[in-house]
């Protein structure tokens, strides 16, 4: 038994290393995330701060792609990049090389969205035909939601103003009857966040038909009948707490309808971080697995609200988490050459990617670094390394059973 314990103890620690042999300690964990979100997101808000977004991005498409692309696929790009990037953004500037990376990329995103709605600007991106801007709207409504006092509030009058217009402008058309509605919904929540008239029909709808697509044990179907995919992080779980915090805010929905999704998602978050192999990998399984990180959104969310169960540790989910990056992003094989990301799932795999997606739709990559918006002396930097469930469970650990719940 004593031997047995002993090759138990060697074989975790060895894996543990393994998986992180790039980082050791919170502090060069939080340096690797940093840099690795500077990296996708640099492209898109350096360029369209500079007004060249629509001359340089690649418009790469899948195979048997069936939208109007030039059309779509900025909005995409900045929508994604930025609900990722906001609560990172929304942290007070100070005098230490990331702060100082992150002061840069908040000044010139600030110009990079001004010059979105400017029609006389080359980058100017139209909301106004086409149903995708339903999607990516939300995704920039949402940034708003997560750092209003770092991307809203220091805009000039003019361009929020603008960015009212155009969201208002979404309401002539409809989108695809599942995770859609919640897009329509999260825009208008914004809206009435900021004391602009909102649409409460595609407010109210979206909230009925989640609460009536719920299936069990924290799992959303998205639509009518349910799909095996990471819908329930990229979109549903994030949106629909989001949405659900700002109608109880405006003293339009009950407490008890926010607590119980956002139940649902700690929950979730917890199949989620289960998911993360010893060695850094995950499932790649169902519908736009080119989104990479993104399937990681709702445990970045939950982690970063400090709501993860009790028996998940922060320090756990941030070793899980960087494990998962290192595969990604330590090569060069999800970029091209000037450093956009290019289709597929872990190099460029172009037919695993769906008939909507385009260069721009892969930056919703940027939605699993969320946790970045928590401050570097938080435990989830500042705690020592801990192994994930995963990898405690093929290492003969001790793990807390798993088991579904009711709510």
């Amino acid at each position: 038994m004593k031997y047995k314990l002993i090759i138990s103890a060697l074989l975790i620690c060895s894996q543990f290393a393994n998986a992180q042999k790039k980082t050791t300690t919170g502090t060069e964990d939080r340096a690797f995330w940093v840099k690795t979100l500077n990296r996708i997101a640099y492209p898109v808000i350096h360029n369209l701060a500079n007004e060249t977004l629509k001359k340089n991005m690649p418009l790469e498409k899948a195979p048997g792609y069936g939208l109007n692309v030039a059309k779509v696929t900025y909005l995409e790009a900045l929508g994604r990049t930025i609900a990722g990037v906001a609560p990172w953004l929304a942290l007070p500037d100070d005098g230490t090389a990331e702060g100082k990376l992150r002061k840069n990329m908040r000044t010139e995103l600030l110009k990079a969205l001004a010059n979105s709605v400017n029609p006389e600007s080359p980058d100017y991106i139209s909301y106004r035909s086409e149903s995708q801007p339903i999607v990516d709207a939300a995704y920039v409504a949402h940034a708003f939601l997560r750092a209003p006092k770092a991307l809203w509030e220091p805009l000039d009058e003019v361009t929020k103003k603008r960015f009212i217009e155009e969201f208002k402008s979404l309401r002539t058309r409809s989108g695809a009857y599942n995770n859609w509605l919640l897009f329509s919904g999260l825009t208008e929540g914004f809206l009435l966040s900021i004391g602009e008239q909102y649409d409460p029909a595609r407010v109210q709808f979206a909230i009925n038909k989640m609460k009536e697509w719920y299936v069990g044990d924290s799992w959303y179907s998205d639509g009518e009948k349910f799909s095996m995919d990471y819908y329930n992080s990229y979109v549903i779980h994030p949106m629909l707490v989001d949405l659900l915090k700002v109608l109880v805010d405006q003293k339009r929905a009950s407490q008890a309808d926010y607590d119980i999704a956002l139940k649902r998602m700690v929950r979730y978050s917890e199949y989620l971080e289960r998911i993360i192999s010893p060695e850094g990998t995950y499932p790649a399984y169902g519908r736009s697995i080119t989104y990479r990180t993104a399937a990681f959104q709702a445990l970045a969310q939950t982690a970063l609200m400090e709501k993860l169960p009790e028996y998940v540790k922060p320090a756990q989910v941030r070793g899980g988490l960087t494990a998962v990056m290192h595969k990604l992003y330590d090569g060069n094989q999800n970029f091209d050459n000037n450093g956009w990301l290019v289709l597929g799932f872990n190099g460029h795999q172009p037919e695993v990617a769906d008939t909507y997606t385009s260069t721009g739709s892969l930056y919703m990559a940027t939605l699993g670094f969320l946790t970045l918006g928590l401050p570097a002396d938080h435990k989830f930097w500042a705690d020592a390394p801990a192994p994930w469930t995963s990898l405690k469970a093929w290492s003969g650990e001790a793990i807390k059973k798993d088991y579904k719940v009711e709510y």
